[in-house]
């Protein structure tokens, strides 16, 4: 969220700042009022290591310093921005607001969670996209070899990982439930061992693990489902009816726009950057906080509605299950981590989109527009818009592999 001209932040680095006048006979452009700071410690509260800003055209200060404690304590002052006029010229004092007036304030655009989505260009550096791009490329060499290759150069672990699934049974619903389960089982029985597993090997070395059984799974799910998505039983048919094609096209472009948030931190996905545990409040969090979950839903609603078969269906009973598991086993992770921080985060978001907004509970800011205008957000248009375009390919290369 932007910051109005008049707002700072002070580092929590520093021990002391100065409010006296500048002794100059010029007044500089901007300076603190010789008032004293406001103080106000607040009961103890939880907070993540991000400096949050006062949306606010009112000239106040606001930082969030995190303690081992886990206590708090805010610093409000009023600052002036006035442009230097010349020598002499003094600088008008603000009304002044009472202690109790100025903590409603703050409180009013309180924060304990990070801000969604944030890419700050400044802040990148060249060498860990290096690192990132060459990362990708391992790994999707080393997936094609061990995982996807049947020829002489490759192991086929694939192939053979989905012969000895669809061997328990003849029913593609069934090895569609199972390739799901498998998956399901793998990707959140590791993330519930998260805290356990970077104890023990490290939170890079951890995620590689993740990463080294999710991906794999996860291919071979997806493969098997655009190879059989229209064998079982039709159930419905519906893809010459008016309008569904834009409906199921649309729902499904913005089933994307609901990715949680640390997807988009690839320098922590790919372990460039020590990987961590987030807890988000901005952006798509104010209106679900758990939009995986929703986008998860939308998009297998719009494709069960399009390819309207038993195949289609046993998909998305697996994969909404899935998620929803996920919503307890992240609310249960996120309260672990960061306690009654999670708490408040919880209580003024909802699962159910929406819901908190129209409860009262979550008041979204007049700018709200603005926490989705953001490079992540832009990135994900486009590669949303060139995988519809690529189905072509996709599906050409799934059946190359015969699974």
């Amino acid at each position: 969220m932007a910051a109005t001209p008049a707002t700072f932040l002070l580092s929590s680095s520093c021990s002391s700042f100065s409010l006296s006048s500048s002794s100059s006979s010029r007044p500089p452009r901007c300076s603190f009022l010789s008032k004293p700071p406001i103080v106000i410690i607040k009961r103890p509260l939880p907070l993540t290591s991000r400096f949050l800003r006062l949306p606010s055209a009112d000239s106040f200060l606001q930082t969030t310093t995190p303690t081992s404690t886990r206590s708090t304590s805010r610093v409000i002052a009023r600052t002036s921005l006035r442009d230097s006029g010349g020598p002499g010229e003094e600088e008008d004092d603000a009304p002044s607001s009472s202690p109790s007036d100025l903590e409603s304030h703050s409180l009013q655009f309180d924060l304990v969670g990070e801000d969604s989505a944030v890419f700050d260009l400044g802040q990148q550096k060249i060498l860990s996209w290096l690192y990132f791009t060459g990362i990708l490329g391992a790994v999707l060499f080393a997936l094609n070899v061990a995982w996807l290759d049947n020829g002489s150069n490759g192991l086929g672990l694939g192939s053979a990982f989905i012969r000895s699934v669809s061997g328990l049974s003849e029913s593609h619903e069934v090895v569609m439930l199972l390739l799901i389960l498998i998956f399901a089982a793998a990707h959140s029985g590791l993330a519930s061992l998260r805290d356990a597993g970077e104890k023990l090997i490290g939170e890079r070395a951890f995620r590689v693990l993740f990463a080294g059984i999710s991906l794999p799974l996860v291919v071979s799910t997806v493969v098997y489902f655009i190879n059989h998505r229209y064998d079982g039983v039709q159930l419905w048919q519906l893809q010459a009816v008016p309008g569904v094609h834009e409906l199921v096209w649309l729902s499904s472009f913005m089933s994307f726009f609901f990715l949680y948030p640390s997807t988009f931190n690839l320098l922590e996905v790919a372990a460039v950057d020590k990987p961590k545990m987030h807890l988000w409040e901005t952006g798509i969090m104010r209106i679900t906080r758990h939009p995986q979950m929703v986008g998860q839903v939308i998009w297998c609603l719009a494709h069960t509605v399009w390819i309207g078969n038993s195949v289609a269906v046993a998909a998305s009973v697996g994969l909404i299950g899935h998620h929803l598991f996920g919503v307890w086993n992240g609310d249960r992770r996120l309260a672990i981590s960061y306690g009654e921080a999670f708490e408040i985060m919880k209580s003024r978001t909802s699962v159910i989109p929406f819901a908190a907004i129209l409860d009262g509970r979550q008041e979204l800011p007049e700018d709200y527009y603005k926490e989705f205008i953001r490079l992540p957000y832009l990135s994900i248009t486009i590669l949303t818009l060139l995988a519809y375009f690529a189905h072509p390919i996709m599906q050409a290369a799934s059946f190359r592999l015969h699974w």
